[in-house]
């Protein structure tokens, strides 16, 4: 039976054959998916899809985009917000 943390189905698994001619079984973490804007649900521009762990290791500039609230919003959203916070200010 394979250890606790390996019995989820959130688990990918593949049935490998090793060279001593056994069948044995490999698991590894899906993909997760993409980093999503708040407002229309769309995936966000130059985003990584990667596990938090892998995502701790890049650096700042490859996480995200070059503008403000680029992990958060599309460029499209992040523009309507601009406008409308200067047109109701």
């Amino acid at each position: 039976m394979p250890r606790p943390g390996l019995r989820s189905k959130a688990q990918a698994r593949k049935i490998v054959r090793t060279p001593g001619n056994n069948n044995v079984i490999h698991y590894w973490r899906r993909k997760p998916s993409h980093a999503q804007c708040a407002l229309c649900k769309k995936p966000l521009q130059s985003v990584p899809k990667l596990r938090p762990f892998k995502m701790k290791k890049t650096d700042n500039t490859s996480r995200r985009a070059n503008r403000i609230e680029s992990g958060r919003y599309c460029s499209k959203c992040l523009q309507t917000i601009i406008k409308e916070s200067i047109w109701h200010s």
